[in-house]
């Protein structure tokens, strides 16, 4: 299958998105299987996802089961934990046989270097942020959070989650998070050679801008909105889709 393009996708969030979405990726998973190479998944897949000792959250046995479909069937899965369930372990990986990256990583991909990242905490941008982030990846925040019943630790998350709001026009704040993401990416490839493109996801806005001759930014967008994801083929630049089921 080395002929075959790579598909990434960001930002389902499912969890916080109408059943007829998560029928939707499963259609989309599906013809992933037909289509691609290898699936690539660019963070916040879900809403929340925090494994226990001995449980996994409840729902989504549909997409897992075609996840696992996927990897059984030849097409690998990488699984980039985004700010929703960076906390993904060993269910994942060894049960479903994903993937798990948690921080930015260059993969080749179709023939073509990439710098994948989910887009929160990049640069030296919301100090705020950058140090909650620290406290609620920190080894004891998890294993804090590990003794909270599941109902109660769905429940907190649920309270912090603002996905469900995001269903009109994006506001001014997530406005100035994609052009914080577009500059950054954009930097980032004028700065060095070592990469061809940068895929990032987190601000729910799609993006693909030619920075060089060949070189891309592109941004996966989100399936709250829009339902795009990219396509990256061997020796060809990478495309924004949007799946229509």
């Amino acid at each position: 299958m080395p002929h075959r393009p790579v598909f990434i996708i960001s930002d389902v969030h499912l969890g916080a998105v109408p059943r007829a979405t998560e029928l939707a990726l499963c259609q989309w998973l599906e013809h992933a299987g037909d289509a691609a190479s290898r699936v690539v998944i660019n963070g916040d897949l879900f809403d929340f996802w925090f494994e226990y000792g001995t449980v996994i959250p409840r729902g989504h046995t549909r997409v897992l089961g075609a996840l696992a479909r996927l990897v059984d069937g030849g097409v690998p899965v990488d699984f980039m934990g985004g700010n929703h369930d960076w906390w993904a372990d060993s269910y994942l990986s060894n049960e479903i046989g994903l993937t798990i990256h948690r921080e930015p990583v260059i993969l080749e991909l179709a023939g073509q270097r990439v710098l994948l990242a989910h887009g929160d905490g990049l640069g030296a941008g919301d100090l705020g942020y950058r140090m909650l982030r620290l406290v609620l990846r920190g080894r004891a925040t998890r294993w804090a959070f590990r003794w909270l019943h599941p109902d109660l630790g769905a429940r907190v998350a649920r309270r912090v989650s603002r996905t469900e709001v995001r269903g009109g026009e994006p506001d001014e704040r997530e406005l100035a998070r994609g052009r914080f993401l577009r500059d950054w990416a954009v930097t980032r490839l004028e700065g060095s050679s070592d990469v061809d493109h940068v895929l990032l996801g987190h601000s729910h806005l799609p993006e693909r801008i030619e920075v060089a001759p060949g070189r891309f930014y592109v941004n996966g967008g989100d399936w709250v909105r829009h339902r795009t994801y990219v396509v990256l083929a061997p020796g060809q630049a990478p495309v924004l889709e949007e799946w229509v089921a």
